[in-house]
């Protein structure tokens, strides 16, 4: 299975797509059941901004029950088919990304942020940037209406920031997001089973949840076997055969 000729080009404009159905229900379920005995079994309270930060259910990440969703199911080839086949390092595990409940009225608007930033709860080492290739998330329950916890973009972020690493440089992040203009966020609907895969430098977030169920996701975090640390910064398609090809028919 393999992204369309429009599906890149989503990609190229706007840094993401969305591919609907990718994963079975039956490998669905079985995730879902999992994470919820596990949630079952208790938390410390104390641990729940780590598990915000980094995954729930820690003990899962790295079982097949959510390295299949990847592994196992057609989004590699699809991921494969923009970074390159067999180019992509081998996925070992997964954050599992709870969204419970709120009680805020009215919500709070979504924070844009970039994975590998450092926070004191997040595992990044502070005055590094962890940035790798591609985000890919998988939605475990339907999402159906904005405020329920949905994966949201900013869309075209990915042209905005490159644009500013090559005048202030990549380790101006380390300072903090960008100061440039945003364009509107999108908060992604969709149902459980549905995949984003998105470009790394995209701006992005979990939108607060004022629905009356948990939001399931899980990610993966994307890198090209010879991905370097700060040149894809500055030039965003290094990583992306599949999207410099059509580039290069234009």
């Amino acid at each position: 299975m393999k992204l369309t000729y429009e599906q890149k080009m989503e990609i190229l404009k706007n840094g993401y797509v969305k591919i609907p159905g990718v994963v079975p229900k039956v490998m669905i379920d079985k995730a879902v059941q999992a994470i919820n005995h596990s949630v079952g079994e208790g938390m410390n309270v104390s641990d729940i901004p780590i598990f915000r930060s980094q995954s729930y259910c820690p003990e899962l990440v790295n079982s097949p029950v959510i390295t299949d969703l990847y592994n196992k199911t057609p989004i590699s080839d699809l991921a494969e088919s923009v970074i390159g086949e067999g180019q992509i390092k081998a996925i070992t595990g997964g954050q599992i990304a709870l969204r419970f409940p709120s009680m805020q009225d009215p919500p709070r608007k979504p924070n844009p942020h970039l994975d590998g930033m450092y926070s004191p709860l997040n595992g990044v080492n502070e005055g590094t940037i962890g940035n790798f290739t591609a985000l890919v998330g998988i939605f475990l329950s339907d999402t159906p209406e904005p405020y329920s916890g949905n994966f949201t973009v900013w869309p075209g972020t990915h042209h905005i920031y490159e644009q500013y690493f090559r005048e202030h440089g990549p380790e101006s992040l380390l300072k903090g997001m960008p100061p440039v203009d945003m364009p509107e966020p999108v908060q992604i609907t969709g149902k459980a089973g549905d995949v984003v895969l998105v470009h790394y430098q995209i701006a992005h977030a979990a939108a607060p949840n004022v629905s009356p169920h948990t939001r399931y996701a899980c990610f993966y975090r994307l890198t090209h076997l010879d991905h370097e640390l700060y040149p894809p910064m500055t030039n965003i398609w290094m990583d992306w055969p599949g999207i410099r090809s059509i580039i290069e028919e234009k």
